[in-house]
């Protein structure tokens, strides 16, 4: 008790609980980091479920907001952990907590606009101002940009929160409605530095981010959501009847995953790295690159993951809307978030990809006359020509995003 006095007070740690710049695995990402993101795996695959059984738009929508909400909180967080070392034990402490609160959060997805919608509420708000309180505390007496950063952003999670609230306590019909305004509040903030009366705006400059660890937790995240694709189609796959059409059909959902984590990682992922890790201010290529630009990949990979399901659910006979629509969806949406984010790095948007929107569009018109196997077979052909055209179409060594 007499050394934990020495290192907290109530109004500020007396500890410095910052992460140690310029020093060997400075930058690495820490284990407890891994082990809180297993609650996400959860998340997404809770995500992926509550689509698959509301293939309507409303069930689209809905589930849009949910995994807006998911990547917030964890996109929060892995910015907390980029400032603080989580090695020290508060700061574990804090994301013990976190996890704790996003399994309840997890837990309440599937009935999130039903009986479970003030669970999902408070654990949300609990989650998000309770790390906001704490960053405040670690960094008041240490950091005082980053202490009036969270100050500011702490009102604006008090403001979203109490729309997230009441949210929780009217009927469904409107819940969607305001918990769309506490969502859209939470991801104007950072657009406008959380600007508030009397402490003004926080600039990128102010948020000093370590690149190298920003890029590798932002990576890490899209292996979770891959992961969680792998889950699905392997789970569906035990329950099928094995014969040559189920494992043509568990062969392309798998081929399709392997495409996807070769889109992103083959190329961008390290021209990104590497320009974060170099720039005067990271602070604002993690903004637009990893903050916003990133759920874009994992939308299109859970929209992708339930194509899966449905391809391997029923692999013969002609594809419904459904199936048509999750599977050149979700491959256009996660082309999409990659050409978007390799724009913003390179400075210009990836000839391949946008050859494979295009090929996409041209499949949607002729899909309904395809079996869902066929179907799933050439979505993931189109990820594994965008694959090919961009691999072979780097021509500078030094700048391995192509022309």
């Amino acid at each position: 008790m007499k050394n934990w006095g020495k290192n907290v007070a109530f109004f500020g740690a007396i500890q410095d609980y910052s992460r140690k710049r310029d020093e060997a695995d400075s930058a690495k990402v820490d284990f407890v980091e891994l082990f809180f993101d297993l609650v996400f795996v959860f998340a997404i695959t809770q995500i992926s479920h509550l689509l698959l059984h509301d293939l309507s738009l409303k069930g689209l929508i809905e589930s849009a907001l949910i995994l807006a909400a998911i990547w917030w909180v964890w996109v929060y967080t892995m910015w907390c952990t980029n400032w603080l070392d989580p090695a020290t034990p508060p700061v574990r402490i804090m994301l013990f907590v976190l996890m704790l609160a996003g399994l309840v959060l997890s837990t309440s997805i599937p009935t999130a606009f039903g009986a479970r919608g003030l669970v999902f509420a408070c654990a949300f708000v609990f989650m998000q101002l309770g790390r906001s309180i704490f960053m405040i505390w670690a960094l008041r007496q240490h950091n005082q940009s980053n202490y009036r950063n969270f100050l500011r952003i702490t009102i604006w999670l008090a403001v979203s929160g109490s729309f997230w609230i009441a949210g929780g306590f009217v009927e469904p019909e409107s819940r969607l409605f305001l918990w769309a305004i506490a969502l859209g509040i939470e991801l104007l903030g950072p657009a406008f530095g959380f600007w508030t009366p009397a402490l003004g705006a926080s600039s990128t400059e102010d948020w000093d981010v370590d690149g190298n660890h920003m890029a590798e937790r932002a990576a890490l995240f899209i292996i979770i959501a891959l992961g969680e694709s792998i889950l699905v189609s392997g789970a569906t796959f035990t329950d099928q009847e094995w014969n040559f059409i189920s494992f043509s059909a568990f062969l392309t959902t798998f081929v399709a995953s392997v495409a996807m984590w070769l889109v992103y990682f083959n190329v961008g992922q390290s021209a990104a790295h590497h320009k974060i890790a170099a720039t005067d201010d990271p602070g604002k290529i993690a903004r637009v690159a990893y903050t916003y630009v990133h759920i874009l990949l994992v939308a299109g990979i859970i929209v992708v993951a339930v194509s899966d399901e449905l391809v391997l659910a029923h692999p013969t006979g002609h594809s419904d809307a459904a199936t048509i629509w999750t599977s050149i969806g979700g491959t256009a949406l996660y082309l999409t978030g990659n050409l978007l984010f390799k724009f913003y790095i390179a400075g210009r948007p990836p000839l391949s990809h946008m050859i494979g929107l295009g090929l996409c569009a041209i499949l949607a018109f002729f899909a309904a006359a395809l079996s869902p196997l066929l179907l799933g077979a050439l979505t993931s052909g189109i990820l594994i020509v965008v694959t090919i055209w961009e691999y072979f179409g780097r021509v500078e060594a030094d700048n391995p995003v192509e022309h």
